[in-house]
Parts: C-alpha cells; sequence; structure tokens
C-alpha cells in the first residue's frame, strides 16, 4: 500500500504551506480553461495532503482514503470550474483561520493570518468575479486591469514573503490542532459574504466593489449587534450564557457516562466494583468497541479489540481504549478528561478503603488501650476485695456481696468490648446517684474525702466513662500518696454546674508534663499520662472533657465536666 510521506520527510512545514499556495496561485492566474491548471491543481492538492493537520501524515493510506483521493483528483480533472475553485478556496480559508486561534507565538500566528489574506483577497478580487461572470464587467476597466496587476505582483510578493517570517520549524510542526466551531463560523461568514454581493448586484443592479463593500457594511452591522447582545449591559443577561451553555454540552453519551460515574461512585464502596462498573459504563459509548484497564493488582477487559486504540495512564490508572475507527483530536481531548475523572474517582475510592481501614484498626487499639486500664483498676479493686476477705470478719461478707455482682458486670462489660471493638458513643447508662454510691462503696477503706455538692439525681450517666475517669484519677492520687503520706484525696460531684473531681493534696504536676498531659502520651515513673490521656479522648466522645482545673502545691485538681 502506499503510504503519505511524513513531515519529517520536509525541513519546515512551512516550506510545504508556500509550495502549496503556489501552485494554487499559478493556477489561479492562468484560469480553469489553461491546460496547465490542472496539473497545478492536482499539485497543489498533494501538497495540500501532506501540509494538512486533520489527519496524521505518518499513518499507512488505506484502501478508502485511496478512493477518496483519487475521487478528488478526477474531479478536478473533469469538472473543474470556478464554482468548485470557490468552494475550494473557502474551505482552505476557514481551515487556516480554525489554526490561527490555537498559535500562542506571534510569528507563527501572523504567519497564518497572511495566508488567510491571500486566500480571502484571491477569493474576492479574482475568484468571484470569474464565478459571476464578470472579467470584464468588475467595474471600471482600470479595476480589472488593478486586480491582474494584483496577483501577477501582490499576492505574489506576499507569497515570497512568508518565506522570510521567523518562525521555528519546532514551533510550527507543533501545531496540529484545527477548532471546528472557528473553521465552521469562518467557512458561513465568507460564504454569506460571497452570497450577499451576488444578491446586492441582481436586485440593486450595480457593480461587484459596490455590492461587495456593502455587503461587508452590513455584516460588520450584524456583528455589532450580536457582540452587543452578547454581553449588554442593560440588565439583560445576553446570548453568552446560553451559547456556552450549549457549547459545553459535550454529547449525551459523555454526559450519560458523567452521570452514571457519579451515580456508581455514590452506591459502590469497593474500589474494585467501582472501577469494574465504571469501565462497563464506559464501553457502552457509541464510538468504543472494547476497553481494557489496569489498576496495580486489579485488571480486566470488556468488548472487542480494534487496530485503532488510545492508551492513557492517570492516577495509577492504565487503560486502554478501542474504537471503531480513528480517533478524533478533539475526542482525545475527552478521553483524557473522562481518564483522569475516573482515576481521580478510583483514587478516591482506594482512600476511602484505606480509611476504613485505618478506622477499625483505630478501634481496636483505642479500645485495647481502654480495657488495660479497666482491667488495671478491676484488678486492684479485686485485690482490695481480697485482702478484706482474708480479715475473716461479720461486716465482710455483707461487703463482698454488694461489691461483686457490680465487679461482675464490669468484667461483663469489658469482655464484650474486647468482642467487638468499637468507636461509638455507646455504654451502659446508669443513675447517677446509683454510680455515685458503687464509686463510694468500692473504695471506702482508702481514706478518700468524699464530697457532694446538691442532691443527686437519677439522670442517666455513660457509667463505663465516669468509672474510668474516677477509677485512674483516684488511683494516680494513690500511687503520689505512697511518695507523700500526709496527703489529702478528695473526690467532689457537683450537681449545678454538673462536674466531677478528683483533689489531691500532694505537689504540683511540672509545667512541661502539665502541658501534655491530657493531649498526648507523656513519659512518667509514675505510670502518669497514657491512663488520663485515652480518658481524655474517650470523653471527648461522649460529650464530656477531661480538665486539669487547678495545679498548685497542695491542691492538684482534675475535673470530668460536660463539654459546651
Amino acid at each position: 500500500m502506499a503510504t503519505i510521506l511524513t513531515k519529517k520527510t520536509f525541513p519546515s512545514s512551512r516550506w510545504l504551506l508556500f509550495a502549496m499556495l503556489a501552485s494554487l496561485h499559478f493556477a489561479l492566474w492562468l484560469e480553469v480553461d489553461s491546460i496547465w491548471s490542472r496539473p497545478l491543481l492536482l499539485t497543489h492538492f498533494g501538497l495540500f495532503l501532506l501540509w494538512q493537520p486533520l489527519w496524521r501524515g505518518e499513518h499507512e493510506l488505506r484502501l478508502s482514503g485511496a478512493v477518496f483521493i483519487g475521487g478528488i483528483s478526477a474531479v478536478v480533472l473533469l469538472w473543474l470550474n470556478w464554482w468548485l475553485l470557490a468552494f475550494w478556496m473557502g474551505g482552505l480559508f476557514a481551515l487556516v483561520g480554525g489554526r490561527v486561534f490555537s498559535f500562542r507565538i506571534r510569528w507563527l500566528r501572523f504567519l497564518y493570518l497572511a495566508v488567510m489574506a491571500y486566500l480571502l483577497a484571491a477569493l474576492l478580487l479574482w475568484v468571484v468575479p470569474h464565478l459571476f461572470g464578470l472579467p470584464h464587467l468588475f467595474g471600471p476597466q482600470s479595476v480589472h486591469e488593478a486586480a491582474s496587476n494584483m496577483m501577477a505582483v501582490i499576492l505574489l510578493l506576499l507569497l515570497a514573503g512568508m518565506i522570510f517570517v521567523p518562525v521555528e520549524k519546532e514551533q510550527l510542526e507543533a501545531g496540529q490542532t484545527v477548532d471546528f466551531f472557528y473553521s465552521l463560523l469562518l467557512f458561513l461568514l465568507l460564504t454569506q459574504l460571497v452570497l450577499g454581493s451576488l444578491s446586492f448586484m441582481t436586485l440593486g443592479h450595480m457593480d461587484y466593489l459596490e455590492a461587495l463593500l456593502r455587503t461587508l457594511f452590513v455584516m460588520a452591522l450584524m456583528l455589532l449587534a450580536l457582540g452587543w447582545l452578547w454581553n449588554p449591559r442593560f440588565g439583560f443577561i445576553g446570548l453568552q450564557p446560553l451559547f456556552s451553555r450549549y457549547l459545553l454540552n459535550i454529547g449525551t453519551p459523555f454526559e450519560g457516562w458523567l452521570r452514571q460515574l457519579a451515580e456508581t461512585a455514590q452506591h459502590e464502596q469497593s474500589p474494585e466494583n467501582f472501577l469494574a462498573q465504571a469501565t462497563a459504563d464506559l464501553v457502552t459509548l457509541p464510538w468504543l468497541s472494547g476497553v481494557a484497564w489496569r489498576a496495580e493488582e486489579d485488571s480486566g477487559r470488556l468488548g472487542e479489540s480494534s487496530p485503532h486504540s488510545i492508551e492513557i495512564e492517570e492516577q495509577g490508572l492504565r487503560l486502554t481504549l478501542f474504537s471503531r475507527q480513528d480517533i478524533a483530536p478533539s475526542v482525545v481531548l475527552h478521553i483524557h478528561l473522562l481518564t483522569e475523572l475516573l482515576g481521580y474517582f478510583y483514587q478516591a475510592k482506594r482512600r476511602e478503603q484505606r480509611l476504613r481501614e485505618v478506622t477499625r484498626l483505630q478501634a481496636v487499639y483505642e479500645t485495647g488501650a481502654r480495657l488495660t486500664h479497666d482491667l488495671k483498676n478491676m484488678l486492684q479493686s479485686l485485690l482490695a476485695l481480697t485482702s478484706i476477705a482474708q480479715r475473716r470478719e461479720e461486716e465482710v461478707f455483707p461487703l463482698l456481696r454488694r461489691q461483686l455482682p457490680v465487679l461482675v458486670q464490669r468484667i461483663e462489660m469489658t469482655l464484650s468490648k474486647l468482642k467487638v471493638p468499637q468507636l461509638e458513643n455507646e455504654s451502659s447508662l446508669l443513675p447517677l446517684a446509683v454510680w455515685w454510691e458503687s464509686l463510694r462503696q468500692r473504695h471506702q477503706y482508702a481514706a478518700i474525702e468524699w464530697v457532694c455538692e446538691g442532691v443527686v439525681t437519677d439522670e442517666k450517666i455513660p457509667a463505663t466513662l465516669f468509672d474510668c475517669v474516677a477509677d485512674n484519677l483516684i488511683d494516680n492520687a494513690g500511687t503520689k500518696r505512697l511518695q507523700q503520706p500526709d496527703i489529702f484525696i478528695r473526690v467532689t460531684l457537683c450537681m449545678q454546674p454538673f462536674f466531677l473531681s478528683v483533689c489531691d493534696g500532694g505537689n504540683a504536676i511540672p509545667a512541661p508534663l502539665a502541658r501534655q498531659l491530657l493531649q498526648t502520651v507523656v513519659t512518667s515513673e509514675s505510670g502518669l499520662g497514657v491512663g488520663l490521656y485515652q480518658a481524655a479522648r474517650w470523653a471527648g466522645q461522649f460529650g464530656y472533657k477531661l480538665v486539669l482545673r487547678e495545679n498548685v502545691a497542695g491542691a492538684v485538681c482534675f475535673e470530668l465536666l460536660q463539654n459546651r
């Protein structure tokens, strides 16, 4: 099969452009009846195929493409006329104009603007008069001679000047995008200009130049009115929001897939299931025949493979899309956008999964830390009851009958938490009066001063939380008493405002340690810090807060109060 030469065969695409326009210029100058016009136009068409930015020149020319090129060549050879040339030059003008707006380099844009000026002048001042059968009715005879001189000198000099435009080869070969809407708009405007001139000539019985100027004036007024309607300043919203909303509509299949993607992201929690469902929805697009994906250890394939494919990798997700035909550059941009959205959603699902795993581990770790201190407190209570039972006194047995059920209940609660670790704010609720009396009986032999301010109500409280906080604070105060035997320990329950405080008369906690005591785990020889940190975090989950209210020598007080 024949292949189209690549642009790399030539030193620069600017030379292709110049050669293409030069062959067209000489074919126009010789007019359609000349024997040399058809070979020149065939040469022009071949150079256009090498220069054109619509298809990649390095691809192999297939049978359908060869038939299309042969058909165009046959039309040029058999039905060459001024109408065909006018249509071709209008399309070429629109194609070049559609590329101008994609360049950011000044000289490159200037080059294509010069090409547009050449095509427009040749079309309006040479092709259209011949199209209307007015080579000698162009106006005054001097004007026709001026048009001939323009083709022979001015436009030829304009073509020669394009060679000296300082544009680098790499920059010329980089721009390969054509804006379809700009090209279509330019073609329609040019068609309106030609047909409007014909209408003025026919209905107004005027010469071509006057008709052309009147058409340009009417078009300028129309564009001025549309520009004002685009963004008016008198309260009317204008055409810009409506037209922009229309242009942003990239097609019903794309929009449907985006809507399905959002719905799938809401319902599917597993990244693997989300990816499988999203790709299943993607393969339903009418221009796709299949899709294959790979993401870390997950991979899959749907639909059928085809020779036309594109591979995209975004956010750790590699997609291979198979289409039934060549993928246009504009569609490639949409594909990159959709793949990027799919990759973001997929990574978000993976982060959600990792967050759920971290949350489960956090529940296990925090529950284990709390239960460690619960077990320590229960073992201390059990040790105290055992030491009391060894006295063999008559008043000991009623005390054991009261305390053992409470201890058994706490052990059952601890075992239930070991079976199902959780972070939810759930706990056994007890009346405040019952819990207060149970706490006093549990520590009645610990030389603690119990103070109750106000009437204790039957308001429900999270007993496990209060037990954890009170036992940790009392145990820490008892540890301090071993080093300072004469200090007091006071437990206060206040109803208005409600708080539970544990105070001791020992030395103050060092300031550096006090600032971090309830905020993080601290290092201490007495073990102070871990239990209080866990108790403070647990209290926050139940709507309470544990604070160090007072920290001076002779008065170190912790308070558990409601977080308002």
